[in-house]
């Protein structure tokens, strides 16, 4: 696929950011500032990734640095999301990083995506972004169902269960409601919307079969990496009864 001049882009994408806010300011949402201030980081951080990325293709050595800054930055967007404070980083980064290798190592050891930079870079981007939203969808979800049914909760310890024995409701309701967005995406690929990896390998000029193909690793790739995050974080937390546990001076 041959890149438009950078010039016709910068026209592109101002037409559309004014579009957005025109509508934002003809309905009057207040969020004009945050549209503009979202579309300015986006432009610049995908500026600075790029940069990264094709140093990382020049250099196959540099993958593992990069896909561990992503990790620990995924970890630590998940920790800040769950709101349990840093105690709970080192759970978050064994939970996103076991789901992103189980969905990987399948995949590239099968030999169903080749084993290079320009490949293992963006797929497993995939699976660690995907793992990060299941593990802080998680995490939110099972904090705020083991607060609003603390009674509950406290009766079961009171009973003699366990940290876990008290939340394993909480904790499988929290995972299931987790993997509600991956299995939506999944079922409805080609249906209802054409998913990104497959329209990008399209613009760039793979046939559609060779863009199902990529397009079905990516997807039930991120099911399993997310499946796998949802559970570890879920079942790691549930260890942790006294985060969890409402913290208003009434409880």
């Amino acid at each position: 696929m041959t890149t438009a001049p950078l010039g016709r882009v910068v026209v592109a994408l101002v037409v559309l950011l004014a579009t957005a806010l025109l509508v934002l300011t003809v309905a009057r949402v207040p969020v004009r500032r945050d549209a503009a201030v979202a579309a300015v980081r986006a432009a610049a951080q995908l500026t600075l990734v790029a940069l990264v990325i094709a140093w990382v293709f020049l250099h196959p050595g540099g993958v593992v640095l990069y896909l561990s800054v992503m990790l620990g930055a995924a970890a630590w967007t998940s920790t800040r999301r769950i709101g349990l404070g840093t105690r709970v980083l080192p759970v978050l980064v064994l939970a996103i990083a076991a789901g992103a290798v189980t969905a990987a190592v399948p995949v590239l050891a099968s030999g169903a995506l080749p084993l290079r930079a320009e490949t293992v870079v963006p797929f497993a981007a995939q699976l660690i972004g995907g793992a990060m939203t299941a593990a802080s969808l998680t995490g939110g979800r099972l904090r705020d169902d083991v607060r609003s049914e603390w009674d509950v909760v406290e009766g079961w310890i009171a009973l003699g269960a366990t940290s876990r024995q008290a939340v394993a409701a909480q904790a499988r309701r929290s995972v299931a409601r987790s993997l509600v967005p991956a299995l939506d995406q999944t079922r409805s690929a080609g249906l209802v919307v054409l998913p990104g990896a497959f329209v990008g390998l399209l613009l760039g000029g793979a046939s559609p079969a060779q863009a199902a193909q990529v397009q079905l690793l990516v997807l039930v790739g991120l099911l399993a990496a997310e499946s796998v995050a949802a559970v570890v974080t879920a079942q790691a937390l549930s260890r942790r009864v006294g985060a969890l546990r409402p913290t208003s001076p009434t409880d």
